[in-house]
């Protein structure tokens, strides 16, 4: 699920409620990544409840536009990434003023009645888009998904407790590294000798029991890997989900480690409701703008759909090429949010990069660390554009196979 790059959601577990076993949220992307909307979920002993909203929520219907579809391109890239077209028009009709309040999103105070309204709702769609309980907490961060490989060990756990790594690729390698400045953290598999292009199965794995939480990241933006399952640790329950990282651990009543920084601190933020400093007020107004248009669309089990359909035809343009486009990753967790693919011949991909660019598809080129291309098709990557990206391919292929 492509979401605004920022803020970042943080869901914090409730201990002194019924627990909540291994949840299904149902969630085909993932999210966000790292990338785009990343959620956020940690063990805390809190409980946020959803507000009603103070004013008139009308759902996301295109105003007119000033600009045709035509003047835009196809963004491909992994974040930030595209975004809904109707989002952005909303957002572009609200700019000036929001609703008849006389301020734009951006002039508000965030305590106000106005700011109030927008992320009490946002926090309740979000909860209805991924089936969040009340044993869960919502909080909206800033510092992206980096600053949460730090908070996570701050928040969970003490300096000496071991903690379970699965590193499938550049993400979980550094959350490792994060982790290991406040924590015991033990990689129980690398798929690093692999060139990250494999996930094990979870139940040939030896987990430490005293284990404190297990970290994985379940959709890899960088290699393009994907958890199709999520594991269901031995002796943990699902506390934290962040981002594009699912991460596992005991539930805990515990306060964060004494050199956590304020901002870090999960229970300050929860105790304020996510307004304990200006929060990215903007950020969490387009996040609400998205989450509107996902349940627009029948939730993320259609946007799942589409997404399937989507990666299925970019696949198999790749794979029916006879070897002139490559996709590494083994097809059993292949992305269906982020495909990294390479050419027979590889002096030919900057200028592939470059006659897409003119085409008005951009964004192609892989990350600096892998190289080759990657097309990122998160939720808000129409169709078309994936559609217009395997014409092309295969008219680049005739061309210079």
């Amino acid at each position: 699920m492509a979401m605004a790059t920022s803020p970042y959601t943080l869901l914090l577990k409730n201990p002194n409620l019924t627990p909540l076993k291994n949840p299904n949220f149902n969630n085909p992307i993932s999210t966000t990544t790292n990338t785009n909307p990343r959620f956020n979920l940690a063990a805390k002993p809190v409980s946020i409840k959803c507000a009603a909203t103070s004013q008139t929520q009308t759902p996301i219907q295109a105003p007119p536009q000033t600009q045709t579809h035509q003047d835009r391109v196809f963004n491909f890239a992994a974040g930030p990434a595209t975004l809904p077209e109707k989002v952005l028009l909303k957002a572009q009709s609200e700019l000036y003023n929001w609703r008849g309040s006389g301020m734009s999103v951006m002039e508000m105070s965030h305590r106000g009645k106005e700011f109030l309204s927008i992320i009490q709702k946002a926090e309740s769609d979000l909860r209805t888009l991924l089936n969040i309980s009340d044993d869960y907490s919502v909080l909206f961060l800033q510092g992206g998904a980096t600053t949460q490989f730090a908070a996570i060990p701050l928040n969970l756990v003490n300096p000496n407790d071991t903690v379970d790594f699965i590193v499938t690729g550049s993400w979980s390698d550094k959350a490792f590294k994060e982790a290991q400045k406040y924590s015991k953290p033990s990689v129980i598999w690398t798929g690093k000798s692999e060139k990250y292009t494999k996930i094990p199965s979870f139940h040939d794995l030896e987990q430490n029991p005293d284990a404190k939480f297990l970290h994985i990241c379940a959709n890899e933006t960088i290699h393009g890997v994907e958890y199709k399952d999520y594991p269901s640790p031995k002796n943990e329950e699902c506390g934290a989900i962040r981002g594009h990282c699912c991460d596992h651990q005991e539930r805990s009543d515990r306060n964060a480690q004494e050199i956590t920084p304020v901002m870090l601190d999960y229970k300050i933020h929860a105790d304020n409701n996510s307004l304990y400093n200006t929060p990215p007020c903007y950020g969490i107004y387009m996040c609400g703008l998205v989450f509107e248009d996902l349940l627009d669309q029948g939730g993320l089990v259609e946007v799942e759909k589409k997404n399937k359909k989507k990666a299925e035809i970019l696949y198999n343009a790749i794979d029916g090429s006879n070897g002139f486009y490559r996709c590494p990753v083994e097809k059993s967790v292949r992305s269906l949010m982020n495909v990294p693919f390479t050419l027979e011949k590889s002096e030919l991909e900057a200028e592939f990069i470059k006659e897409a660019a003119k085409e008005n598809m951009v964004q192609l080129k892989g990350h600096r660390s892998v190289g080759g291309m990657r097309a990122s098709i998160y939720n808000a990557m129409p169709l078309a554009g994936v559609e217009k990206l395997v014409a092309f391919m295969k008219d680049f292929q005739a061309r210079n196979a």
